[in-house]
């Protein structure tokens, strides 16, 4: 198959198009690498700077239409695919559903889907926008309300999603959000992670090193500033068993290089499920602290492999958890040992590559 990949969150699609490449397809991703984390893609859409980067980008993506046309399958991270307002992309959609065969949604991250369900109907206990009934009211999320709820965005969402041939969720956050809307057409399909070819052997260190990466403008959304500090106060406690390491806001080369080695990555104080970061994480036998509901492992059907360790979204329960770890290093070989294998099990690039396959063919 012809496959175009456009944006990009967290290396999916980077990642997904060398699974699709193994099989002998040809592909093409069209991003902006995901800003300041510059994953690899083949057609650079970044968003010049300045006043008129707006207008530079769509003259540039203007330009490139004739390229984005004639194929199999056309897969958007988002329905913000492109670095540009809502109201420029209406017409962009249009020209890939008539000029391509198919075209997919990604259910991956901020939509209108994900703020609205999570802000009305409230199917998860806590989440970016609630915590139970109470809606959370930090700066971040407040800002996705506005954006989403009311406007062009939301339109958009909804126009892509009732049109395209098929939904894709990534974690199961989003298939809670999107599934009970489009039971037909909406499937979960875990994120795709290529595990390193050998296991580097880890010298065992005196200290638990603990990892974590920081967004500067997304660190109260997503709770690492509640886990920093918690981790910091550990650190404090045990500074003879445990080392922190904090990488903020690096490109994707330079975290891999500063994750390597750690025991441990705090991660998504707020979610369910391991992301990208934390999966990529546990895939180097890295032990992930953070989202590992009983509904992560039920999606999966995982009734045996428990690697993640579990946090509840208060920083008592990251305490906890962190300093339970730290006295108990014994648990460690284990649930990195189980990381390993839940990765491969259930991520493998390969295996999700044929999983998307076999939903866009059918």
């Amino acid at each position: 198959m012809k496959i175009l990949l456009i944006g990009e969150y967290s290396n999916v699609h980077a990642t997904l198009a060398e699974g699709l490449r193994h099989f002998g397809h040809e592909v093409t991703v069209v991003s902006n690498g995901d800003f300041w984390k510059a994953y690899p893609r083949d057609i650079d859409v970044s968003r010049p700077t300045g006043r008129w980067g707006g207008l530079r980008l769509l003259a540039k993506i203007y330009t490139l239409l004739p390229r984005l046309r004639g194929y199999d399958v056309v897969q958007l991270i988002n329905p913000m695919f492109f670095e540009l307002k809502a109201e420029r992309l209406f017409p962009l959609y249009r020209y890939l559903r008539r000029h391509n065969r198919k075209v997919f949604l990604g259910g991956f991250g901020m939509d209108w889907y994900w703020v609205h369900t999570c802000v009305t109907r409230k199917p998860l206990r806590y989440s970016d926008f609630n915590i139970g009934e109470t809606l959370r009211t930090n700066p971040d999320a407040l800002r996705e309300r506005h954006d989403w709820l009311g406007t062009a965005k939301e339109q958009l969402n909804q126009l892509i999603a009732n049109d395209c041939d098929g939904i894709i969720t990534g974690l199961y956050e989003y298939w809670a959000c999107y599934h009970p809307v489009f039971p037909q057409k909406t499937t979960f399909i875990p994120f795709p992670i290529r595990l390193p070819e050998t296991q580097t052997p880890v010298t065992p260190s005196s200290k638990v090193v603990i990892f974590i990466g920081i967004n500067r403008e997304r660190s109260a959304y997503k709770g690492t500033d509640i886990m920093l500090q918690a981790a910091q106060e550990v650190g404090r406690r045990y500074p003879q068993a445990m080392e922190l390491r904090v990488a903020e806001s690096v490109p994707f080369n330079k975290y891999q290089e500063m994750m390597d080695g750690a025991d441990a990555i705090l991660d998504q104080l707020y979610s369910y499920t391991p992301s990208m970061n934390p999966l990529l994480a546990m895939s180097k036998g890295i032990i992930c602290i953070g989202g590992g509901e009983p509904e992560n492992y039920e999606i999966i059907n995982e009734t045996v492999l428990r690697p993640i360790i579990n946090v509840a979204p208060t920083y008592d329960s990251v305490f906890h958890e962190l300093e339970q770890l730290v006295l108990h290093p014994e648990r460690i070989p284990e649930l990195k040992r189980q990381s390993v294998a839940y990765v491969r099990k259930h991520h493998d690039y390969l295996k999700v590559a044929q999983a998307y396959i076999d939903f866009w063919q059918k």
